[in-house]
């Protein structure tokens, strides 16, 4: 059965740091193959896990759209759209990317959407984890681009107003009744130890915190180098934190 990690929450917060992570982890533990899936069309996932992407669905769904009527004859819809996603698909030795790129233009996109949802959850099947970097609108998540998610993790910053926005990402997946097994709360770049207050605050808003992530000097010489999660020691407190995550998520 495949595993899925969804990881949303608001633009700033690390997100997309947090999911390279993950996928670093689950490669590092030989948890293969790996499905990484950058749903969020303002994320950078590719730049965090060191790849360079010529295409994304959303991209390929505008041409389809547009040019469905004078697709060529004898050659079914679902099977352009197959070879249309797999030419999108990054290929790696222990995991596959595939960007979901931007949102819909004006016009509708049912049929497809349809399609295109259709074979990418054929996809995921074919993979032992997948790894979801989304907005924290979660579009793709409620349009059911993945059916079923085992983990949502909420990354938020150490402030009161992040915690709230991570509780309405939080009762946001509720209110769409997402197939989600379990939701998590991760309070990323905290300085020292979390204050007793923003602890309290969590708890208010009825969040289940799973791990605290500190500043990381190594992430900050990483982005500065525009460098890959793949380059940080194994020493690295994110990635001591990464691990330590997956552990209690019972996936290593």
């Amino acid at each position: 059965m495949t595993k899925s990690i969804a990881v949303a929450g608001k633009g700033g917060t690390g997100k997309t740091t947090v999911s390279g992570l993950l996928i670093r982890t689950l490669a590092d533990y030989d948890k293969v193959p790996i499905l990484a899936l950058d749903a969020d069309p303002n994320s950078n996932l590719n730049e965090v896990l060191g790849i360079k992407v010529e295409n994304t669905v959303g991209g390929l769904r505008e041409e389809f759209k547009e040019n469905a009527s004078k697709m060529a004859k004898g050659i079914y819809k679902d099977q352009l759209v197959e070879m249309n996603v797999q030419e999108a698909l990054v290929e790696n030795k222990k995991y596959d990317l595939l960007v979901m790129g931007r949102g819909e233009g004006p016009g509708c996109y049912c049929a497809a959407n349809t399609l295109f949802r259709r074979y990418i959850d054929i996809l995921q099947e074919n993979y032992s984890y997948v790894v979801m970097d989304n907005e924290a609108g979660m579009e793709h998540l409620s349009r059911r681009t993945t059916e079923d998610i085992d983990h949502l993790l909420i990354v938020s910053d150490p402030s009161p107003r992040g915690i709230l926005t991570a509780a309405r990402i939080r009762g946001l997946a509720i209110d769409l009744k997402l197939h989600v097994k379990n939701i998590f709360l991760i309070v990323n770049r905290v300085e020292g130890k979390l204050d007793s207050r923003l602890k309290e605050h969590i708890k208010k808003q009825g969040l289940d915190l799973l791990a605290v992530l500190n500043y990381d000097e190594d992430i900050f010489e990483m982005d500065l180098a525009s460098k890959s999660v793949f380059g940080l020691p194994a020493s690295a407190k994110s990635v001591k934190k990464s691990e330590a995550i997956l552990r209690a998520l019972k996936i290593i």
